[in-house]
């Protein structure tokens, strides 16, 4: 029998296009993070990172939950999802008071963050992210902790991500279907890059493409916080479906293909190296000799190759809409599961002209080998955002810790919405 989940467990559920994945973990004794169970389903019910079939979505997640639970022992009650559809945004807004040369106080910095939350205007957008990100000090950038300093104006960046509406509730009520509690749902660029930038990556500027099966996400992070985001509806589930295409095969024969021989990268031997066909027909019994097809790798890189040119220009339009200019040392990171095909990174580097590295999920104890991919960054990310569990302004009660002052000092200006910094 499976055990009651213990305090300080975290279940992190990423429900993709083409798999849902489950990861079971507990804080360790010096606040590392130990892997106890994962899980993973073919995901049939998601289209574009949408949930367009809630009952195979429902089915898929109940299965991923419960193998992870029997990995771990242990049954659990609540997991924290992540969001991936398209439809997110990403600002940065800026508030400020004046403090009139006083000690930051708690409450003058209570009182700043319910101001913040006052000004966050989501323009019909469900907000998934509210966090206060970093402080100023008239006018000094990059704060962290302003408790105990002097200052004449105290001001807060706060970071802010919103998602149109249903898709959230349709995510939500899929998971609540499975009898599961939803402790939060995270937009999975902050989750990811939580996963594999590292906290100096985020503090100078480094861009984050997740290559998902039905989605490109691009985001843009700089002063240590995600201050842009851009959605191509488009991801390595067209590779597979233009190799199925081209080859009139079936999409799990073609899914193989491009896992075992596909590459973003051509070499004069793929004109030698054949790859053996089975096309529907000779499947469905109707082809005479049909078993035998076969296509040269060079054949296969050639429409892989197609599909990614025109992802790639894509990404390098997000690229310049999100302002990413400037020296030529700026990084991309490649994760999610299109950037398990074999070259995409040197691929990535030539097309976008910009120094490229895969983003592998780390700093997680007993991770399995075949959940330590890109693919499963986002996954890992969930469970490292859960055990930070950052503030959220969401939850602060409007008004709720406000700050009396003197007449013509309690007054709250929003400079910038929607401002990008650095940018």
């Amino acid at each position: 029998m499976a055990k009651a989940a213990p305090d300080g467990l975290i279940t992190a559920l990423d429900i993709g296009s083409s798999k849902v994945s489950a990861m079971i973990a507990r804080k360790g004794d010096g606040g590392e993070l130990i892997v106890l169970g994962t899980g993973q389903r073919e995901s049939r019910g998601v289209k574009r990172g949408y949930i367009a079939d809630m009952a195979a979505t429902e089915v898929a997640v109940r299965e991923a939950v419960e193998q992870a639970e029997r990995i771990a022992g242990l049954n659990i009650e609540n997991v924290w999802i992540g969001f991936s559809a398209g439809g997110l945004v990403s600002d940065v807004a800026e508030v400020e008071f004046e403090l009139g040369g006083h000690r930051v106080e708690q409450g003058d910095i209570d009182a700043l963050l319910a101001a913040g939350r006052q000004s966050i205007d989501p323009q019909g957008r469900m907000v998934l992210h509210a966090q206060p990100a970093l402080y100023t000090l008239d006018g000094l950038t990059g704060v962290k902790k302003p408790l105990g300093l002097h200052a004449d104006r105290l001001g807060v960046h706060i970071h802010v991500v919103a998602a149109d509406g249903s898709p959230v509730r349709n995510l939500d009520l899929c998971v609540r279907s499975a009898h599961l509690e939803v402790k939060s749902i995270i937009a999975s660029p902050v989750a990811t890059g939580l996963a594999c930038l590292s906290e100096e990556e985020r503090e100078l500027g480094v861009a984050l493409v997740e290559m998902g099966a039905g989605i490109t996400n691009v985001s843009l992070f700089a002063g240590g916080m995600l201050v842009g985001l851009c959605s191509i509806p488009m991801g390595a589930a067209d590779i597979t479906d233009d190799i199925a295409s081209a080859f009139g095969t079936r999409r799990a024969q073609a899914e193989r293909m491009k896992c075992f021989h596909g590459s973003a990268n051509a070499s004069p031997r793929d004109n030698h190296d054949m790859i053996p066909i089975v096309p529907i027909a000779a499947e469905d019994g109707m082809g005479d000799g049909a078993e035998g097809t076969q296509i040269t790798k060079a054949q296969l890189i050639g429409v892989i190759r197609q599909r990614l040119e025109h992802q790639m220009a894509e990404v390098r339009k997000a690229l310049a809409q999100l302002k990413f200019e400037g020296p030529v040392g700026r990084q991309v990171v490649l994760t999610g599961g299109g950037a398990e095909l074999k070259g995409i990174a040197d691929y990535a580097q030539q097309a976008l002209g910009r120094s490229v590295r895969l983003g592998r999920p780390r700093g997680l104890t007993g991770l399995p080998e075949a959940h330590g991919g890109p693919a499963f960054a986002t996954l890992a990310g969930l469970a490292f955002y859960a055990a930070t569990d950052p503030i959220d302004l969401r939850s602060v009660a409007p008004g709720g810790q406000m700050v009396h002052r003197p007449a013509g000092m309690n007054i709250f200006r929003k400079l910038i919405q929607a401002a990008r910094a650095n940018y």
